[in-house]
């Protein structure tokens, strides 16, 4: 039986989305993490244990691998895409309680700035991790922010750039934040950055890429 679990997580390992998807060739016509996952709920695995025991360790495998430099931007976000394929299946799950999330994590890129394939793939990554995300989009302001806190109190705030006209805009925002929000943990990311610019600003954490993210966070709730 667990060689169900184990197949599911070279699924999302590797970015079998589903059984139609030709990538990775090796896997061709074999069923993806789509099909795996609605198989394994059939046959009795507990949400939670699809989650910690194939999910999670699967996306874990992927971030470090990409923090490693064996895999790219590419792959990343083919495991992502199949993690979330799996990830529908256990939505229901995770809105009646039945699977417990680590906490909630609100992303967005930071106010006058559009880009969004980072922020976009961290947020997938994190969800993967077994966090609840609460996507707030692009051009994203302190009031949005805010607003997300009010309605998720206690959440983790995570705050994209990719331009240095941008960056600077993080600053002012997090104090805002913390205005409304006292003691609200925040952690940033993008090109431009680096830990010393997050310090700063009064950030509590850089991320590199969306494993940082992922060990932060999953540092801050050990």
């Amino acid at each position: 039986m667990n060689d169900l679990i184990d197949k599911l997580g070279e699924c999302v390992e590797f970015g079998k989305i589903n059984q139609a998807s030709p990538y990775p060739p090796t896997m061709k016509g074999m069923p993806g993490a789509d099909e795996l996952t609605k198989e394994a709920l059939e046959a009795g695995f507990s949400p939670q244990m699809i989650l910690n025991e194939a999910l999670i360790p699967a996306m874990n495998r992927v971030g470090n691998k990409f923090t490693e430099g064996k895999i790219f931007v590419p792959q990343m976000l083919l495991s992502a895409k199949a993690m979330n394929s799996a990830m529908k299946h256990l939505k229901p799950y995770f809105q009646n309680g039945e699977i417990r999330r680590k906490g909630v994590f609100i992303i967005g890129t930071v106010q006058g700035d559009l880009h969004d394939i980072g922020k976009n793939l961290t947020g997938m990554m994190v969800e993967g991790a077994g966090w609840e995300v609460i996507d707030l989009g692009t051009d994203v302001s302190a009031e949005k922010y805010i607003q997300a806190l009010d309605e998720h109190p206690g959440a983790v705030c995570g705050m994209s750039a990719l331009l240095t006209t941008t960056m600077s805009n993080m600053q002012p925002m997090i104090a805002a934040i913390r205005e409304k929000h006292p003691g609200t943990k925040v952690i940033v990311g993008g090109a431009p950055l680096n830990a010393e610019f997050a310090r700063q600003i009064g950030a509590d954490a850089y991320g590199r890429d969306p494993q940082d993210d992922i060990n932060w966070l999953d540092s801050i709730v050990a």
